[in-house]
């Protein structure tokens, strides 16, 4: 992570960081759902309803695929346009049928997100457990944030002071303490503000990589920030002494 706080600095920081949690999801996903079943991805009833329940429109009655077929086309999609030497023995050998620990390997996260927020409720807690997320409910959220902060990086986009559109979930005081200190702004940037997917990225790599050094990092890069009277650090949404937070300093 470089020492000067550029624009193309962090947004190259928090995309790496992303894929590192990417790539854990990927396979926890695999690990859970494939212990129940190789080709547990195309199953219904891996799936809550309003996933893997066809869709009817209300006026006319029309009806369209559900949300867990369209998932297939689209990872289908992903497969057929891959050149991966793994997909093409896949296709080879096995009728282009992959199993789910090997499918998420090539899936992008946005792909993952939906899978994970169409799980069947016990199946998404056991992956949100292995992160120490609270529920389905609060992963389901951190994942999407974090997609979409993954998504404004990869172009290379102004995120510093950005106000997240897809913000992630504040757990309720007491669920998660290290995250406690999220719900105590009151202030649009302190809700939304970049801060909070740090944040929630700095829990998550406790799990994955607790000797990462990743907290550190991300302190020595805000403090680096070159003060102006138009914007300072605090853009990002930080919190009073943020940096002195049992989060911050595993």
């Amino acid at each position: 992570m470089s020492t000067s706080f550029t624009t193309r600095d962090s947004t190259t920081s928090a995309r790496t960081d992303i894929e590192h949690i990417e790539v854990s999801l990927r396979m926890q996903v695999g690990y859970v759902l494939g212990r129940r079943s190789a080709f547990a991805h195309l199953d219904p009833g891996t799936f809550v309803g309003a996933f893997a329940e066809a869709q009817t429109d209300a006026v006319t009655g029309e009806v369209f695929p559900s949300k867990h077929e369209q998932w297939i086309l689209k990872a289908a999609e992903r497969q057929n346009a891959s050149d991966e030497a793994f997909v093409a023995h896949f296709r080879d050998k096995y009728d282009d049928r992959m199993p789910i620990w090997a499918l998420t390997e090539i899936l992008e996260m946005g792909q993952l997100s939906r899978l994970y927020g169409g799980l069947v409720n016990s199946i998404a807690t056991e992956i949100a457990t292995a992160y120490s997320a609270p529920s389905k409910k609060v992963m389901y959220s951190w994942i999407s944030s974090l997609n979409y902060v993954r998504n404004v990086a990869a172009h290379h986009a102004r995120i510093f002071n950005r106000k997240l559109v897809v913000a992630p979930r504040r757990p309720a005081v007491g669920q998660v303490p290290l995250l406690d200190h999220l719900k105590d702004g009151e202030s649009s940037k302190q809700v939304f503000g970049l801060y909070n997917a740090l944040a929630v990225m700095a829990y998550l790599m406790r799990s994955i990589d607790p000797d990462s050094g990743w907290p550190k990092r991300v302190v020595d890069l805000v403090e680096s920030f070159p003060e102006t009277e138009a914007v300072t650090k605090y853009s990002l949404g930080l919190p009073p002494r943020w940096s002195g937070l049992k989060l911050w300093n595993p």
